[in-house]
Parts: structure tokens; C-alpha cells; sequence
């Protein structure tokens, strides 16, 4: 079994380079974490959200056109963002789905794997573009000063507002052919408009059909409900008498780990996060789908590939010094 946690000494998943679908430049600033530094430094002093959204989302072609899914298999999608799909197809439908959304590379996760040097394309992470305000010496200081009362307070502060999404993406693969293997969302609900738990729960069966293990817990501003939808790697779902019953879990957050097991296969995770003054309506919701098997694979697969891309490096360079390195002088 593989795992990844943010963690340096298991296998972690961790987002690296992304590359902006549609557009295919390597000068697009999702395509990479130079490219993304360099848009940020062109932005203006002062720009809207809008603004930065347009500057930093580059080339988008909507509406995705993305590959069906194979008839007969489980629904394994996320607003159409699906394991087996390319890096490219992944960002531009997760940018497809909000105006808003930017695809910005995370290298400080990933699978800890020896790359010999090459660039692995392990995810990417998509949050609601935010205003650029230019601010004065007094205003930053007085921002510092609150964000060490309230970490001194231990206050509560939430990395998402209301109406806002954010995802994030996990690929696997040789370079330039990464694919999809696991894909996260986070949805919150605009204020007033919090849905009934209930009807929550309901959209997803209809989508995904009848859950094969459900949690419910009301604690008190940590109440929530738990999905999940497991299938072996052939295709058939899991149920109780099953032996991988307990061992086939999914991810949901797009801020958490997950497991790689050759055992298990598509495994989608759902949770709704109630509202802390009315257990009976949705504050948030998380929804994740992970191929395991497909992602274990692939990650075995890329791991060999490497492994012999150096090796034929290696060849290369004895060959080439048997015909250009200086003689020995004895």
C-alpha cells in the first residue's frame, strides 16, 4: 500500500508543476512555478479579483471537452474532472467551472520519489483569485499585529468564504504524459442559502447511487455526514461481507492524504460539514474521487520509467566517453 501524507518520509502527495490546460505554453502561468512567480510579479500595484483571475488563468477554452467515461464502470467524476484524464483536460475543466478559479503549482507536496533530475507533474491546486491591494508600511504591520493576537487567541480562521470553491488535482506519469489519478473539492454555501443536509445527501446518490458505508456525526460545530462509494479494481462494488470493506477509503478534503492500494479501486469520499446554529442544514461540502489501484500503478509504472531513463543516460555517457575522454597519461 502506498500512502501519502505531508510528511517526508512516506510516500506524500504533494502538487508540483501545473501546466494550464488548452494553451500548452510553457509561458502560461499555470504552467509552472517560475511561470506562476513571474505573472504574480507582472500583476499592477493595484488590481481587482477579476482582474487577477483574467491575468493569472491564461488561455481557458469552455466549455472542457473532456473524454467520456467508459460505458458500465462506476461514476468516478468530480464536475466532470475524472482519474485517467490528462493534466491539461484537469486544469482547464477545473477552471471551466468557476470564472474565478486559478491553477497555481504547489512543489512543497508530493510523492517522494526519486526523479533523477526530471520534472514530475504531480497535481496542481485551484483557489478563487483574490484582489491585489498595494499596501502601506502602517497597514502591514497592523495586519501582522492581528494575525498574532488572533493565533495568540487561538481564533478560528477559515481559508474559504462563503460561495467559494477550491480543489486540487493529482496526477502521476513520465513527463508530459501525467494523468489524473485522484481529484478534491470543497464547496461552500453562500450565506442564506445553505442547503438541508438532507438534500445534499440526496444530489449525491443521485449521482453517484447508494453509498456502501455512511457516518453521521452532530457534534457541535464538528457535526457532519459521511459518504462513500467504494469498488474493487475490477469495477464491482464493495459491500459489507467483503473483505476490503474496512480497508478501501477514499479523500475528500482537498487538504488531506490518501492511500494507494493495488487492492482497492475507484473509491469516492463525501462529507458534509453542518451548520454550527442548525445541525439540519449544510455549512460546506467535500467531495473526492481516487482511482487506487490506477494510481498505484501509475506511480510504479513512472518510478521504472525514470529509473530506466537514467540508466540509458548512464549508457549514453560511457559511450560517449569511450570515443571523447582525454587518455590516461601513466
Amino acid at each position: 500500500m502506498k500512502t501519502f501524507k505531508t510528511t517526508p518520509i512516506t510516500l506524500c502527495l504533494l502538487l508540483a508543476t501545473a501546466l494550464l490546460a488548452g494553451c500548452g505554453s510553457d509561458k502560461t502561468p499555470a504552467a509552472s512555478a517560475e511561470a506562476t512567480k513571474a505573472a504574480e510579479a507582472s500583476l499592477p500595484a493595484n488590481a481587482s479579483t477579476t482582474e487577477v483571475a483574467a491575468h493569472m488563468r491564461g488561455d481557458v477554452h469552455c466549455p472542457a471537452d473532456l473524454p467520456a467515461a467508459a460505458q458500465g464502470t462506476p461514476v468516478d467524476d468530480v464536475l466532470g474532472v475524472r482519474p485517467g484524464i490528462t493534466y491539461e483536460q484537469a486544469a482547464n475543466a477545473v477552471m471551466c467551472s468557476n470564472p474565478l478559479l486559478v491553477v497555481t503549482p504547489d512543489t512543497s507536496r508530493g510523492f517522494d520519489i526519486q526523479t533523477y533530475g526530471q520534472t514530475i507533474r504531480q497535481g496542481f491546486s485551484a483557489r478563487f483569485a483574490e484582489a491585489k491591494v498595494q499596501k502601506t508600511g502602517r497597514q502591514i504591520v497592523q495586519e501582522m499585529e492581528r494575525n498574532a493576537m488572533d493565533r495568540g487567541m487561538n481564533a478560528v480562521r477559515e481559508d474559504m468564504k462563503p460561495g467559494q470553491a477550491k480543489w486540487f488535482v493529482t496526477t502521476m506519469g513520465m513527463p508530459g504524459q501525467e494523468k489524473v489519478i485522484a481529484v478534491t473539492r470543497e464547496q461552500w454555501f453562500d450565506t442564506g442559502k445553505d442547503p438541508t443536509l438532507d438534500s445534499v445527501t440526496q444530489s449525491l446518490i443521485d449521482k453517484y447511487g447508494p453509498p456502501t458505508h455512511k457516518q453521521d456525526s452532530s457534534g457541535y460545530q464538528t457535526g457532519y455526514r459521511g459518504l462513500r462509494w467504494a469498488y474493487d479494481p475490477r469495477g464491482r462494488l464493495i459491500t459489507e461481507t467483503s473483505p476490503l470493506f474496512n480497508r478501501c477509503n477514499g479523500v475528500s478534503d482537498p487538504d488531506g492524504g490518501m492511500n494507494l492500494s493495488a487492492d482497492c479501486g475507484i473509491v469516492v469520499e463525501a462529507k458534509i460539514i453542518r451548520l454550527g446554529s442548525n445541525p439540519d442544514l449544510a455549512r460546506f461540502m467535500q467531495v473526492g474521487v481516487v482511482d487506487q489501484a490506477g494510481g498505484y500503478n501509475a506511480l510504479t509504472a513512472t518510478k521504472h520509467g525514470l529509473q530506466a531513463m537514467d540508466a540509458q543516460r548512464r549508457a549514453q555517457q560511457v559511450k560517449d566517453a569511450s570515443k571523447n575522454a582525454d587518455a590516461v597519461k601513466l
